[in-house]
């Protein structure tokens, strides 16, 4: 039975480190949620470790630029464990060969920097899809454009034989309330078609291995019992938590908000009944709920 919570102080003493999504949990892609700011403020100040544990497909110091200018303070967070960063571990171990063909915008060119984590890391040339060997997914080109739009370059990928490296599991986010398509919508597309995805970010184990050598990083060996993670994605917060076997606490204002009853922020809360009818429909389990991290 999931426990509807106000606050995360209700809580969070049973915990020593947090797992925290960043958006729909601490921004919306535009601007912080002063809310959450400041309950991951008072929980660090009781000497809680918060990682920040995100699907972006970008390096830890980049997504840190970003959430700076967005108005999330450094003073709520201790360290970041990003997808991006887990799937250029894996691209430069060579997963998808040596040529790629890359899919995301010019901004998170980013990704194709040096990587001091891999020894050794191979050569990432990035090709033409008629050269390519296989294909690292950052992004869509449009993020507002149905995936649709590639299956042309799919069906080649698919023939050719192409591996598809997805650097962010999620299907889609809301910008200031604005839907868009991440890479997992492209990934599911080329599954669908009979490609092969491969994924490193929630809700699959390596970021989670990640976040946890982060948080050993810091400095303090936290047992697993002692973690708790949030965030607003079924299929990727709260199912990579079940796989891990962490807590959960499932803030249901964010992509879920309308399929379970939750009133607007900063108070509201979601429904009991949609609550338990949205949790099995996923066939999925949380320890808590919330409507907005606060």
């Amino acid at each position: 039975m999931t426990r509807i919570i106000t606050a995360l102080s209700e809580i969070s003493s049973q915990y020593d480190a947090l797992f925290v999504d960043l958006w729909g949990c601490l921004h919306d892609g535009v601007n912080a949620f002063p809310d959450a700011v400041a309950a991951l403020q008072a929980y660090r100040k009781t000497g809680g470790k918060v990682v920040l544990l995100t699907n972006a497909p970008r390096s830890r110091t980049s997504v840190q630029q970003q959430i700076e200018g967005m108005g999330v303070p450094d003073d709520c967070w201790d360290t970041i464990a990003s997808s991006g960063d887990s799937a250029r571990a894996a691209m430069f171990r060579g997963v998808v060969g040596e040529k790629v063909w890359y899919i995301g915008p010019d901004s998170d060119l980013s990704f194709f920097d040096p990587i001091h984590i891999v020894e050794n890391p191979v050569n990432i040339q990035r090709v033409p899809l008629e050269q390519a060997e296989g294909i690292v997914c950052v992004g869509p080109f449009d993020p507002h454009a149905d995936p649709s739009v590639m299956r042309p370059e799919f069906l080649l990928a698919k023939q050719k034989g192409l591996k598809l490296l997805c650097a962010n599991p999620d299907i889609v986010v809301d910008r200031g309330g604005v839907r868009e398509y991440c890479a997992g919508a492209l990934a599911a597309l080329y599954t669908e078609m009979g490609g092969e995805s491969l994924y490193t970010g929630k809700p699959h184990p390596p970021i989670y291995d990640l976040a946890r050598n982060r948080l050993n990083e810091l400095g303090s060996t936290i047992p697993d019992s002692k973690i708790l993670c949030i965030g607003d994605g079924i299929g990727t917060d709260i199912k990579g938590a079940m796989g891990e076997d962490l807590d959960a606490l499932f803030i249901s204002g964010g992509l879920a908000a309308s399929e379970t009853g939750t009133g607007p922020a900063p108070d509201g809360q979601p429904e009991p009944d949609a609550l338990t009818a949205f949790l099995d429909k996923a066939m999925t389990t949380t320890r808590y709920a919330m409507g907005y991290l606060r």
